[in-house]
């Protein structure tokens, strides 16, 4: 089985998303995760761009019916990063969720450039 690509995870903002899930809801999150990992093309149904938000991506995931999503977004082509999730409620992205990987997206990227500086001579 090959690894098409990386998942790594931005701090601690999904593991403290993560820990607050029953053992089932993990077990499903890292299905997904996984199939994130080895499948060349992943369906729509478990991951999507933000609209209005370049760059952002969320992760989808029901369980019973629950439903789930962890924000992330692509870094030197295969690498996904995973910022922040929560539990959906309603129909709508919650704007304070939205934000919140906004601004979590804006900081990962702003440590790249600072560190990737940092290295060139």
């Amino acid at each position: 089985m090959k690894i098409i690509r990386e998942i790594v995870f931005y701090k601690d903002y999904f593991d403290d998303f993560f820990e607050t899930l029953t053992d089932k809801v993990q077990d499903k999150i890292d299905e997904v995760l996984f199939m994130m990992t080895i499948l060349e093309r992943v369906p729509a149904k478990f991951f999507k761009s933000i609209e209005g938000v370049k760059g952002l991506f969320e992760i989808r995931i029901e369980y019973e019916s629950n439903i789930y999503r962890i924000f992330c977004c692509f870094d030197k082509g295969n690498l996904v990063v995973l910022f922040n999730g929560f539990q959906k409620k309603s129909q709508k992205t919650p704007t304070k969720e939205l934000d919140k990987a906004v601004k979590i997206m804006e900081e990962y990227f702003n440590e790249q450039k600072k560190t990737n500086n940092g290295n060139k001579k």
